[in-house]
């Protein structure tokens, strides 16, 4: 084509429109932008011809029409690609981040009140903390546990279906030793199911368990944990179908050098009827609700069931050794106080309060008279 043209691709027809100045610039222009010239009555036979400001129109659409950059030559630069992200079909996640974060949340609360109640009944120091919180099928969960293990099924009345709970031998038996006695320092861990004596001592353990996870999951309902069944291998349970979707929480328990794993696993048609409670601002200020009055009140009524040690102190004296060895019934000790003097009430090994000493209906007792100083001396 002498002196130069925008030719118009994607119509029936090639189109060209000649520039009135002459020039020979070329611009390819597609499909839908020579559609659109032919609808704001621009003509697009071979034989028109556009005047400077209809050309200079079609050049800012070209450049525009796509939203990319300008390129050379007047075409257009693609836009960025949406990014896309990868769904595995094998493994839908049917509970949120926020609600997994809740479910993590309510048990990182049971995890410190079983570590607390552990260390009381073993009296040793227990760390028991959250470790994973994650969605994998019930197939998955089952064939990542060891065989044979403390596997145990729970249920509750307000709940459908069942709640698996495995505690991991490598904890199971060091904590057995410490019921019975020893020391963990050197304890060897059997490959072998749980004897009649060790399920029995294990059972102790698991009512606590139950009893501090029902307390932590009173924040979403009122519910009441129970065994339904214990099993040593894993593999002969199945409470749901294999490629059903259950949330695991992992624990870690530390008994003094020796440590272990704890899961839970909870199946989504269990904590389906309460899911629209763990929502992530929904629970977080229901739980700061509840926190500063149910359980406030909860936390005073336990108190108040806690066994003190309380003593009353008549008086000290100090004496040598051969007059300690000399004493005999009927000998009297003088003391460093006078008679006149409020003794001493101790709790715990604390000076708290200060009173006379009496009768009543019988008994030996104590009126107390004041609170007594943290350096009073006895």
């Amino acid at each position: 084509m002498a002196g130069g043209g925008i030719i118009l691709e994607g119509a029936t027809w090639p189109v060209i429109l000649t520039r009135a100045d002459g020039l020979s610039d070329k611009t390819v222009v597609r499909g839908r932008f020579a559609q659109n010239l032919r609808c704001q009555g621009v003509s697009t036979g071979v034989t028109n011809i556009l005047d400077q400001s209809e050309v200079d129109a079609l050049l800012a659409a070209v450049s525009t029409s796509d939203g990319g950059e300008e390129l050379p030559g007047g075409y257009a630069a693609p836009a960025t690609p949406k990014e896309v992200g990868v769904y595995d079909f094998k493994r839908p996640e049917r509970v949120s981040k926020d609600q997994m974060r809740s479910l993590q949340t309510i048990h990182e609360d049971f995890a410190r009140n079983f570590g607390a109640s552990l260390s009381a009944f073993l009296r040793t120091i227990v760390e028991t903390r959250v470790a994973t919180t994650e969605q994998l099928t019930y197939s998955e969960f089952i064939h990542s546990l060891p065989s044979p293990t403390s596997f145990n099924l729970l249920s509750a009345p307000q709940l459908t279906g069942q709640i698996c709970l495995e505690m991991s031998p490598l904890i199971v038996f060091p904590i057995v030793d410490r019921l019975l006695g020893g020391t963990n320092s050197e304890i060897f861990i059997p490959q072998r199911p749980l004897t009649l004596i060790e399920t029995r001592l294990v059972s102790r353990i698991l009512e606590r368990a139950l009893s501090n996870l029902s307390e932590a999951w009173s924040e979403l309902m009122e519910v009441k944990f129970e065994i339904s069944g214990s099993e040593s291998n894993p593999h002969l349970v199945q409470i749901v179908a294999p490629n059903e979707v259950v949330v695991v929480i992992g624990f870690e328990i530390k008994v003094g050098a020796r440590a272990g794993t704890m899961s839970i696993c909870i199946p989504f048609n269990v904590i389906e009827p309460v899911i629209g409670k763990l929502a992530s601002q929904g629970w977080l200020s229901y739980a700061k609700g509840d926190s500063t009055s149910v359980h406030q009140q909860h936390v005073s009524d336990s108190l108040r069931k806690a066994e003190l040690e309380v003593r009353a102190y008549l008086g000290e004296t100090r004496v040598t050794v051969n007059e300690l060895l000399s004493l005999s019934p009927g000998d009297i000790l003088r003391l460093e106080k006078l008679v006149d003097r409020d003794f001493v009430l101790r709790v715990r090994g604390q000076n708290k309060f200060a009173g006379r000493l009496g009768q009543l209906r019988g008994n030996r007792a104590m009126q107390i008279t004041r609170k007594a100083e943290s350096d009073e001396n006895l």
